[in-house]
């Protein structure tokens, strides 16, 4: 678990010029629950910062999955080593695979806590200025590799070690990686991310049926 504070950077566009990006892990427990409608509500996570509410945080982004052998993937490609919370995530996984979950996918953390997969993470500046790597956006998207927003179906306390168990998979085969090829390099995709029905994020249904009504399915 990983969780940030405000800090002001020059790498952000946000008010005030501030990020809680910077995550840093935390023991626990942490209580975990729906922050409010996006605009208004920040993490699910308590104590943890989202400084930019225009696009981050929300029910429909209440927390941020990243998988740790992702991270080591990355380290190795950039000859870099990354603590968990680096890339920004709320939950740093082992043995999950992140972007591979469907949307609507649900997962229990712990003994209480019930997630759902709502969508992919859309790499941004604040991110690149973060990693301090050229050409960082550009080269995130096309690893493909995003890690997972879930929203809050069942409040609840968590802590480091807390096991991951996958307890529904929708009868659908839009994934993670999948939802977020089809925003940002194949957006021919969109109308296939109508399949995930409700559980789909609200915004990116929109962009869906748009797209839909434009081209055609």
């Amino acid at each position: 678990m990983n969780v940030g504070q405000a800090k002001a950077v020059p790498y952000t566009d946000s008010p005030g010029g501030v990020t809680g990006i910077d995550k840093r892990p935390v023991e626990g427990p942490v209580r975990v629950s729906a922050p409010g409608p996006k605009g208004t509500g920040g993490s699910g996570l308590a104590g943890d910062t989202i400084c930019e509410l225009r696009h981050h945080g929300g029910n429909d982004q209440a927390v941020y999955a990243f998988a740790r052998e992702d991270l080591d993937e990355w380290g190795r490609v950039l000859d870099r080593q990354f603590a968990n919370g680096a890339f920004g995530e709320n939950l740093t996984t082992t043995g999950v695979d992140v972007n591979g979950a469907l949307i609507g996918e649900r997962w229990r953390v712990g003994p209480r806590l019930l997630l759902e997969v709502t969508s992919a993470r859309i790499p941004c500046r604040t991110f690149q200025g973060h990693i301090g790597e050229r050409g960082w956006v550009r080269r995130f998207t096309r690893a493909v590799l995003p890690g997972a927003y879930l929203r809050v179906l069942e409040p609840g306390e968590i802590q480091t070690g807390d096991p991951v168990e996958v307890v529904h998979r929708p009868d659908h085969e839009i994934t993670v990686a999948l939802q977020f090829r089809a925003v940002t390099t194949e957006r021919a995709l969109l109308p296939r991310l109508l399949e995930a029905g409700d559980a789909l994020h609200p915004e990116l249904a929109t962009k869906a049926r748009k797209y839909v009504a434009k081209h055609g399915d």
